[in-house]
């Protein structure tokens, strides 16, 4: 059994609740037991604790995010510590890329990061994609440490609750990884929630719209945003027009609908829409969730990230087109 360390940003949480669920199989199975700073019981030393698991643990995931780079105990501390036992080949450190952020050049730039090429979880399909990649990422690496493996003991500093010998090693305070509770979210994080997919789906066309016109010689492209809640795009193929959409976000006016709207006759007058998209929640996180009037619209999974919701709206564009 692998000892797996997750160092993580407390901003990121909700994020690491949500890896976690995807490792509970492993540790059913009895791969791997996982420990971050919830473990700690009270009236335990913080610092020591956590240096202790660091030093016993097999694999360390490091959750990379903004919030974590920015994280003076995280970055100075952590992670530092988990790149030495690397360096040193007492253990296996595997950045995980939660979100969109300048990592490359970080002491762990060098190493295989997952989900593959780096690419964020939040900027997965689904933060599902992102997570299963994790995860078969973490049963590769514990598979790679024998059963019999013992503790290591760099710089002689041993766990004293935890044998030295040759050993299963177990976590020191045997408690469930199921310790998340679910939240109930506010309309003003939902709403807020929508606008920012809007505005990143908006993002995401333009720049999309511009590399494909950049990649055919013989299509043409146009995107103008009508105002902060409306854009609308269309592709010319050899000057005839091929394709049109319009997509605009709502919070409320529309049937007292709240939600992202798509047509292939653009904006008009709102009331006519080919799809559309709500805001909804797992208990935990804030998804995108197509209604599936069309049938080019995501397949697999009924919660999206922003990156799923602007590429299920783009097919249904793109496919007018060929």
């Amino acid at each position: 059994m692998a000892i797996v360390f997750m160092s993580y940003s407390h901003a990121d949480e909700q994020l690491r609740n949500e890896l976690e669920k995807h490792l509970e199989s492993l540790r059913r199975q009895g791969v791997i037991s996982i420990w971050h700073d919830h473990r700690i019981e009270p009236g335990e030393e913080l610092h020591q604790q956590i240096t202790a698991e660091l030093q016993t643990a097999n694999i360390i995931l490091l959750l990379v995010s903004a919030h974590f780079l920015s994280s003076d105990y995280c970055y100075d501390t952590e992670m530092s510590h988990a790149m030495e036992r690397h360096e040193l080949g007492e253990a296996r450190v595997i950045p995980v890329i939660l979100r969109p952020c300048d990592w490359q050049e970080a002491p762990f730039g060098k190493l295989m990061a997952v989900p593959k090429n780096g690419k964020p979880v939040t900027k997965q399909a689904t933060l599902d994609d992102g997570f299963v990649q994790v995860a078969k990422a973490v049963r590769q690496a514990a598979q790679s440490f024998p059963n019999d493996a013992p503790i290591p003991a760099s710089q002689g500093h041993i766990r004293s609750h935890i044998a030295t010998t040759q050993t299963t090693p177990f976590p020191s305070i045997p408690q469930s990884g199921n310790l998340s509770v679910p939240k109930e979210f506010t309309d003003r994080e939902r709403d807020a929630f929508l606008t920012q997919a809007f505005e990143y789906i908006a993002r995401y066309f333009e720049n999309s719209l511009e590399e494909l016109q950049s990649r055919n010689e013989h299509v043409e492209t146009e995107f103008r945003q009508i105002d902060a809640n409306r854009f609308e795009a269309a592709g010319y193929v050899s000057g005839r027009e091929q394709s049109r959409c319009g997509i605009w976000v709502t919070l409320g006016s529309t049937w007292g609908v709240k939600g992202v709207f798509f047509s292939h006759a653009g904006v008009g007058d709102g009331n006519s829409y080919n799809e559309s998209m709500s805001v909804g929640d797992n208990g935990f996180t804030l998804h995108l969730e197509p209604i599936g009037f069309s049938h080019l619209s995501h397949q697999g999974s009924g919660a999206l990230t922003f990156e799923g919701a602007a590429e299920c709206y783009w097919t249904l564009f793109v496919e007018q087109l060929r």
